[in-house]
């Protein structure tokens, strides 16, 4: 099948943009771009009055917590977890499925075509987990990397989580090893690969950090944590080994070029040095930063050292507007407010709108590995986002793709993921919207029984 994408200005996210442009795709692959005439094809999608983009990446996320939004908004990230634990014993495959559905929804409404989740909340029984989040994925028709999460250090050996919400480190391990059988798919153009993700250096075993490193070079696939989250995490760490968060991951092996971390917030100078040498990402996420009050991290001089950086919603109990164009803007006046506070010169040039729009695409798919898309190019998938430029929001902005980035659009125009059109005239054409709305209510009225029970 083949299809062709024409915009009023096709921004290609390697610095090219092309008026009235165009891209040609069979089989899922950008096979052509021009300007001018369009070529023949099988399905044309044609929106003079939008600028194309690639598809966005969401480089951190935990799609199970849609369920779970509003539920705690005045605790930082420790007593923020320690009050929603409880609740999120109570996931099953059901609660997981329409929580996924809400949030691949909305992340495809907003032109995220890649999305990674890490889920890390698997309740004693209760099977199917990471088999809804998966097939919620390929009915939605999202490019997905979800990580099999995992907690194994609980209260009793000095823990964040509950007891009896951590798994036993050898029971973690080999259903890694048989999900990644399953799901992992390293083939260009893939629509899933599975990374292997412990939770966190507060809420897992030493054994389980190594472990989980060793076996994910062995499998080929890559390694995800949170870390540098708050300043809570750095007590933590310095009380129970001696050691600050990247001091301790390096411990454990874990500071490579398959790693990606969420949040970095709290990162020195020369622990982004360490990072860029070694080539491990980050992934920003702004707005769930602001929420629980864990600060600002500081993209801008990530960038400067060479880190890879991307770009994520976070989870929608600690970001309930999840929409990730919006993160743009907010990692965009972000950076410059941390600027400012710290009276570094020039401040309100700390991040350009380019550059925002860059962790969103390029970076984002280089955190997560991905050299087959997060540019419009010959021989890249055919994963592209249009906006209007033409509505009461952008309209008279000198420069339609600043525009973007200044005042996001609540929603997408029209998406492609993999040559095929899921997002048209600004709705969602793989589920029906309201459906997700309903289906999702249902999960929290649920779980919202158990936080007043």
């Amino acid at each position: 099948m083949s299809l062709v994408v024409r915009a009023g200005l096709l921004v290609t996210g390697s610095g090219e943009r092309l008026e009235s442009g165009w891209l040609r795709s069979r089989n899922g692959e950008i096979v052509e771009m021009g300007s001018g005439p369009l070529p023949e094809a099988g399905e044309v999608l044609d929106l003079p009055n939008c600028v194309a983009v690639p598809g966005l990446v969401n480089s951190h996320d935990h799609l199970y917590q849609q369920a779970t939004r509003g539920f705690n908004h005045g605790d930082g990230l420790f007593g923020w977890l320690k009050a929603l634990y409880p609740v999120w014993a109570e996931l099953d495959a059901e609660v997981v499925r329409a929580a996924a559905r809400a949030g691949i929804g909305r992340l495809l409404l907003a032109g995220c075509t890649l999305s990674t989740d890490h889920h890390y909340i698997f309740p004693a029984g209760r099977t199917g987990i990471f088999e809804a989040l998966v097939e919620a994925a390929a009915e939605l028709g999202i490019r997905f990397q979800p990580c099999r999460g995992s907690m194994s250090l609980g209260e009793a050996q000095g823990g964040l989580p509950p007891d009896s919400l951590v798994e036993d480190d050898d029971a973690i391990l080999a259903d890694c090893e048989r999900l990644v059988a399953r799901y992992h798919d390293p083939a260009p153009g893939s629509l899933c690969r599975v990374t292997i993700a412990p939770c966190s250096p507060f809420s897992v075993t030493e054994r389980q950090m190594r472990e989980s490193a060793q076996l994910a070079r062995k499998l080929g696939v890559r390694l995800h944590t949170h870390l540098a989250e708050t300043v809570d995490e750095d007590e933590f760490c310095v009380s129970k080994f001696g050691l600050r968060p990247l001091d301790l991951l390096e411990e454990f092996g874990w500071l490579d070029s398959n790693v990606w971390l969420a949040h970095g917030v709290h990162f020195s100078a020369a622990e982004m040095a360490r990072l860029a040498a070694h080539g491990t990402g980050v992934a920003h996420c702004p707005s769930s930063n602001m929420r629980l009050g864990a600060g600002a991290c500081p993209v801008a001089d990530l960038l400067a050292a060479g880190v890879p950086v991307g770009l994520g919603v976070d989870g929608a109990s600690s970001n309930e507007d999840y929409d990730l164009v919006g993160e743009i803007r907010q990692a965009l006046l972000l950076a410059r407010l941390r600027a400012a506070m710290l009276g570094q010169p020039e401040p309100a040039s700390a991040l350009s709108p380019a550059m925002a729009w860059r962790l969103a695409t390029a970076g984002g798919a280089a955190v997560l590995g991905r050299t087959d898309c997060g540019t419009l190019a010959v021989g890249k998938r055919a994963d592209v986002a249009l906006y209007r430029s033409d509505d009461l929001g952008r309209s008279g902005i000198p420069d339609p793709f600043v525009a973007l980035a200044l005042d996001p659009p609540s929603r997408a125009e029209a998406v492609v993921v993999e040559g095929r059109v899921v997002v048209r005239g600004g709705r969602l054409l793989t589920a029906d919207e309201d459906t997700l709305a309903l289906e999702v209510a249902a999960a929290s009225r649920r779980l919202l029984g158990v936080l007043y029970a």
